[in-house]
């Protein structure tokens, strides 16, 4: 991905083709993923430079109405946060784990990439919507005082605060959990694997 990412999420799915259809044709950015999420929403993430995303963007909002729930602007996402899009985990061999939990996608991934600028941290995954009921969390591993400034950060970065959930910061987190963590996040999946 680019400097820049942009995503708006929607009530509707058909409102977010829409809408898609008209971001990718308001601005040449570099890249367009789009798709379902639970409970029945739609996202839209585009990736480019700073002018064409915010271009897409405004496209997007004016497709919109009513169906957007939230959206996001990074003009300089941390690469560390395009990894965990893509799907990266890393395994937390740090001191403590913090954990910041949304109500949207774009609020985690705000969270995530304020988290990580503003400590001395790891982004060990993000999971995003599906299986969570359209919530998504961040995880973030260090020393157990950067732990707790990428977390604060994190929170204090949303612009509303009824969009965070929880957030928690563990030192010391057990292997057993760490373990769990570390392996398929899905709990049907986990205890499939143990049997």
């Amino acid at each position: 991905m680019e400097p820049a990412l942009g995503l708006l999420e929607f009530s509707s799915i058909a409102t977010g083709i829409v809408a898609g259809d008209a971001m990718a044709k308001r601005a040449p950015i570099a890249a367009l993923h789009a798709g379902t999420i639970h409970p029945g929403k739609y996202l839209v993430l585009v990736s480019g430079d700073v002018a064409a995303v915010e271009e897409a963007l405004q496209a997007g909002r004016l497709a919109a109405g009513g169906a957007l729930v939230d959206e996001l602007f990074l003009p300089a996402v941390d690469p560390a946060v395009v990894e965990a899009l893509r799907g990266g985990r890393r395994r937390s061999a740090g001191e403590a784990l913090g954990v910041v939990e949304t109500r949207t996608v774009a609020a985690t991934l705000l969270a995530a990439d304020a988290g990580v600028k503003g400590a001395e941290v790891a982004l060990l995954e993000v999971r995003l919507a599906d299986g969570l009921g359209g919530k998504a969390f961040a995880l973030f591993g260090g020393p157990v005082t950067d732990v707790e400034a990428a977390v604060e950060r994190a929170a204090a970065a949303l612009p509303d605060a009824r969009q965070l959930v929880e957030r928690a910061v563990i030192a010391q987190l057990h292997p057993e959990m760490r373990d769990n963590l570390s392996a398929h996040a899905e709990f049907g999946e986990r205890v499939r694997a143990r049997s």
